[in-house]
C-alpha cells in the first residue's frame, strides 16, 4: 500500500514574501509576519484609522493605502519621510500634537496580505491592503513638486502632489484628536443649530 505524504504548507508570510519580492520588487525583511522595508522603494505616512478614514474620502491623490489595527499607512515616495517635519513647519502645523508620523530609511511595516492572497481566520486586527500597490506604483507616489514646478497643480508630474497630502492628513489627524477629546453630549449639542426668539 503506497502512502502518501503531502506537500509542505507554505507559511502565508512566505508567500507573501515571495509576491512582494517578486512581483513588486520590494525588499521584505523575514519573520513572521513578513516586514517591508522602507526608505528604498517607498515611504510610509502612518496616522490614526479615523483621521485616515475621513483623509480617503477628501479629493486628494494617494497611493496604495493600508491599515493594521487603528492605524492607516500612506505610501508615498521614498525620501518624503525626512521631509515630513519641514513641511509640517512649513503649512503651520510644526508643534501642534497631530499623531502624524512617517516611516522611512532604515524602517519596516507589516506586510499586507497580498491582493487574492487569503488571510488567516486568526489575523483579527492584520494588516490590509484598502488600495492596493500594483506593478511600478513608485513612479506615482506622492512626492515633492520638482524644480520650477511649485506646490500648485503638477502638470507633467509623474505623481500626486505631497504637499496636499500633508496638508489634508494633518487637518484631519488635527480634526479627529479634537473628536476624540470632546464628549459626545457637547459633540451633538454644536451641530444644533441656534436657536432666536
Amino acid at each position: 500500500m503506497a502512502v502518501t505524504v503531502p506537500l509542505p504548507r507554505i507559511a502565508p508570510e512566505d508567500s507573501y514574501a515571495s509576491w512582494y519580492e517578486g512581483v513588486l520588487g520590494w525588499s521584505v525583511a523575514g519573520g513572521s509576519p513578513a516586514q517591508l522595508v522602507t526608505g528604498t522603494r517607498f515611504d510610509v505616512l502612518e496616522l490614526p484609522s479615523d483621521a485616515g478614514t475621513e483623509l480617503l474620502r477628501r479629493p486628494v491623490s494617494t497611493g496604495p493605502v493600508a491599515r493594521m489595527g487603528r492605524k492607516m499607512r500612506f505610501l508615498v515616495a521614498a525620501g518624503s519621510a525626512a521631509e515630513l517635519d519641514g513641511l509640517l513647519d512649513w503649512l503651520e502645523w510644526g508643534g501642534v500634537a497631530l499623531d502624524l508620523t512617517a516611516v522611512g530609511v532604515g524602517g519596516r511595516i507589516t506586510a499586507p496580505a497580498p491582493p487574492g492572497h487569503p488571510l488567516e481566520e486568526s489575523s483579527r486586527g492584520a494588516a490590509v491592503w484598502l488600495r492596493p500597490p500594483e506593478q511600478g506604483c513608485e513612479a506615482l507616489l506622492p512626492s515633492l513638486p520638482g524644480p520650477g514646478q511649485g506646490a500648485g497643480p503638477r502638470q507633467g508630474a509623474a505623481g500626486p502632489d505631497l504637499v496636499r497630502l500633508v496638508a489634508a492628513a494633518a487637518t484631519e489627524c488635527h480634526r479627529a484628536r479634537l473628536r476624540r477629546r470632546t464628549p459626545p453630549r457637547a459633540r451633538e449639542a454644536a451641530g444644533q443649530p441656534l436657536a432666536f426668539s
